[in-house]
């Protein structure tokens, strides 16, 4: 009797699981889950991602999207006014007189305004037609205004070096550009072209923008203040080893061939540092040996669009740059004469790991005027900064002090010997939310100046003497504010607005605190869950990762209607996890540093316990766990299928870089160390491939010159060699991204989380993607 009925429970629940395994996913359910996408999200979202466009009056502009269309305000700071722009239904009114066609007030033609010099008209185009609108006359006229000009804040990248492949001086008359390696410049008034430079040629140009993964036909440059002179360096790439792809397509292939070092090369590119007079053409060498191509923050020595680590004296006699070695541990301040070349060593740096300067910010400043420097350290476990006498070298004070980060110096305002600048962990709460202070040179004086709780992102007028500032959380929409210099608060602009989002059913992620896999160190993150649970149902659990460690897996800690996939994916009966393991940056030095020549931790002891630290209080399955990331993510994502099979069952690695002797030098050699020095071997994961037990997607782009695609073949070569089942989807001509695929792959990867996770058949051949989306 026992037996028959023991009999009877194993078949029922054999039957439920084949059930289970036989359940069936929908095209109803993709399509409802491609609705938490951000092409069905952020047009959902009203006012929100303000960008003011200040005007030489002092007052500003800014656009922001409504249920009933666009919507233009006009605000003064000083009377502290915010008010419409202009009047909609006039302005539709008059447009329609005088263009013959008909408008509406909701859905006005243009995106933009201007104002003309007098401040009497606006100015905007409709129809191809440029038009001017006189408010006081309700007219609209064919515009023969001279519009002012819009006063943005700083500009940076590709909008400060003047667009294309030229870098337009500062007072805005000449450009500079490369031509058969070298240097021209090209007055733009008269659109005559000399050349600057002579002798270079083939791999030892000038001003090249190479750093192995990152390039183009752009000059790297840094103009002085007054406009005679560019620093720039002749960049010696001629022993560098050559990285190869090759297209795909019909007939024979082309071969795309570019210098590419490697970590362990005996050669790497270095730059020989150089002022170029622009005036009287002269090129000046500075009196020292080549640097190696490396930054304070990178080896992409113009991520901040044009040269980086460099500081003019505001004549062009003086240049001051910062010498960094091959690994990151050694910083030297110099300072060049820019008539002579000859360099002034001032005081160096060396640190056990690797330096860096901030946090998507070079945070040193010279100062010629008091003859001293700005400094960043984390010398004493925190990131702060550091005032120096740059005649000495000598440290006079330290100037941020605490158990917090200093990100980004934002402003140095010399007169009254203030500093200005982002940090985060100072306030209560999440260490990841960055607030606006400021603080005295001599160190006194520490003010905040965003004292809201949450994430904020600040934009100055462009005599710095007001900022706007948007704050918001993972799961707070923004606010965004205007405040004066001191902090006080002038104007409440706009509340982002999500009624419309949530009635669609639409959910905030979860924030969450956890332990690290020390037991003691608090790491953050975010859950997703479906908008609509089943009571006493366990969900298998998918974690999305990215280890760093130059970033981490939550990006950005603002409000995000969408952020990827997550909330899809969780809408198709997962529980996403989203956590910030140790080793990523914006917390302690050794917070970063806890897996420094150790990288292929990746984070995943830090994952799992998270994991199991949730399971208590969230309904999830953890013998159903899958994982899946981009790039280090998608080494990160294979290291957890062959180091912990045990736990992680199903993985998707997308352009791995699972060898890092076959990803860029500088990468590996800053934060794992050189080559020599540390143990590569126990990180590349072509050598534990055998371990595999669940089931693993490898996914790579054969035009990848980023991570380049040789390191997914050696882990697919391997699992070859063991034996292993495993499934690969290749790119042939896309690169790190996937271009026009990236919503395959994202189809792709559902299905695969959906067919070996869930146990369950997804729709075949579902079109993902805006055009495709029928909500």
């Amino acid at each position: 009797m026992n037996k028959f009925l023991l009999t009877v429970t194993a078949f029922a629940m054999a039957l439920s699981a084949n059930a289970q395994q036989n359940a069936t996913i929908t095209a109803k359910d993709y399509e409802r889950a491609e609705g938490f996408l951000s092409y069905s999200t952020s047009p959902l979202v009203y006012r929100a991602n303000v960008s003011p466009r200040w005007l030489p009056n002092g007052k500003f502009w800014y656009s922001v999207s409504t249920p009933n269309g666009t919507e233009f305000i006009l605000v003064d700071p000083v009377k502290r006014s915010r008010t419409a722009a202009f009047d909609a239904q006039k302005l539709a009114s008059a447009l329609s007189t005088a263009s013959g066609q008909t408008y509406n007030a909701n859905k006005l033609p243009f995106q933009s305004i201007g104002y003309s010099a007098d401040g009497k008209y606006i100015t905007f185009g409709a129809d191809g037609k440029k038009w001017m609108y006189d408010a006081q006359a309700n007219k609209v006229l064919a515009d023969t205004t001279k519009a002012q000009a819009n006063a943005g804040g700083r500009l940076t990248g590709r909008a400060a070096r003047g667009g294309g492949n030229e870098v337009v001086s500062p007072d805005g008359t000449k450009a500079v550009f490369i031509q058969d390696y070298n240097l021209w410049v090209r007055d733009l008034s008269t659109g005559k072209k000399t050349q600057l430079t002579t002798d270079g040629v083939k791999d030892f140009g000038y001003a090249t923008d190479n750093a192995g993964w990152t390039m183009s036909d752009r000059p790297i440059v840094s103009w002085s203040p007054d406009s005679k002179k560019v620093a720039t360096f002749q960049q010696d790439q001629r022993k560098a080893s050559d990285m190869y792809l090759v297209t795909t397509n019909v007939g024979k292939p082309t071969l795309m061939a570019w210098k590419y070092p490697l970590p362990g090369d005996k050669d790497i590119v270095t730059i020989q540092r150089v002022i170029i007079d622009v005036e009287k053409p002269k090129v000046i060498r500075f009196n020292i040996a080549p640097d190696p191509h490396r930054a304070t923050l990178s080896d992409d020595i113009a991520s901040s669009g044009s040269l980086d680590d460099a500081d003019w004296k505001a004549d062009g006699s003086e240049f001051a740059f910062v010498s960094t070695s091959r690994d990151h541990k050694n910083e030297k301040f110099r300072i060049a004469n820019a008539t002579t070349g000859q360099v002034r060593e001032v005081f160096e740096e060396t640190v056990k790991t690797q330096y860096e300067s901030g946090w998507g910010a070079i945070n040193w400043r010279y100062l010629p005027a008091s003859k001293e420097i700005i400094w960043f350290s984390e010398r004493d476990n925190w990131g702060h900064l550091y005032l120096y006498d740059a005649t000495t070298g000598k440290l006079k004070n330290q100037i941020t002090k605490g158990n917090f980060v200093v990100t980004k110096l934002l402003k140095v305002d010399e007169k009254s010997r203030t500093l200005y600048f982002m940090a985060g962990g100072r306030e209560p709460g999440n260490p990841y939310f960055a607030h606006f202070y400021k603080i005295g040179f001599n160190g006194k004086g520490l003010t905040l100046l965003t004292p809201e709780a949450g994430n904020h992102n600040i934009s100055f007028s462009p005599k710095e003497d007001y900022f706007v500032d948007s704050y918001s959380q993972p799961d707070v929409p923004a606010v965004t504010v205007l405040r004066d210099m001191k902090g006080n608060l002038l104007a409440t602009l706009e509340k982002t607005d999500i009624s419309r989002l949530e009635a669609t059913g639409w959910k905030v992620p979860t924030p969450v605190k956890l332990k690290a896999n020390d037991g003691t160190t608090d790491i953050y993150g975010l859950i997703f869950t479906p908008t609509k649970m089943d009571a006493g149902k366990k969900y298998p659990v998918i974690d999305y990762i990215y280890p760093g460690p130059q970033g981490g897996s939550v990006g950005s800690w603002s409000f995000a209607a969408s952020r990827g996939d997550n909330q899809s994916l969780a809408e198709l009966g997962f529980i996403v996890v989203v956590i910030e393991g140790t080793s990523n940056p914006l917390r302690s030095k050794s917070f970063h540093d806890m897996s420094y020549g150790n990288m292929g931790e990746n984070t995943l002891p830090d994952q799992i316990t998270a994991i199991k630290q949730l399971a208590p209080k969230y309904p999830i399955d953890t013998t159903k766990v899958g994982i899946w990331g981009h790039s280090g993510g998608g080494f990160a994502t294979a290291t957890a299928m062959f180091k912990y099979p045990d736990f992680f069952k199903v993985g998707i690695s997308e352009s791995g870089n699972h060898e890092n002797r076959n990803y860029e030098d500088d990468w590996g050699e800053r934060y794992n160390g050189l080559v020599e020095n540390s143990n590569y071997d126990a990180q590349a994961n072509q050598n534990f491939a055998k371990n595999l037990k669940g089931k693993l997607m490898l996914v790579h782009g054969m035009m990848d010159n980023n991570v380049p695609p040789y390191n997914t073949l050696l882990v697919v070569e391997a699992l070859e060699k063991a034996n292993k089942s495993f499934d690969l989807v290749i790119f042939p001509n896309s690169a790190h991204g996937y271009g026009q695929y990236s919503y395959y792959m994202m189809r792709r990867r559902w299905d695969y989380f959906v067919k070996n996770l869930l146990g369950a058949e997804p729709p075949y051949d579902y079109q993902l993607g805006p055009k495709a989306n029928k909500r």
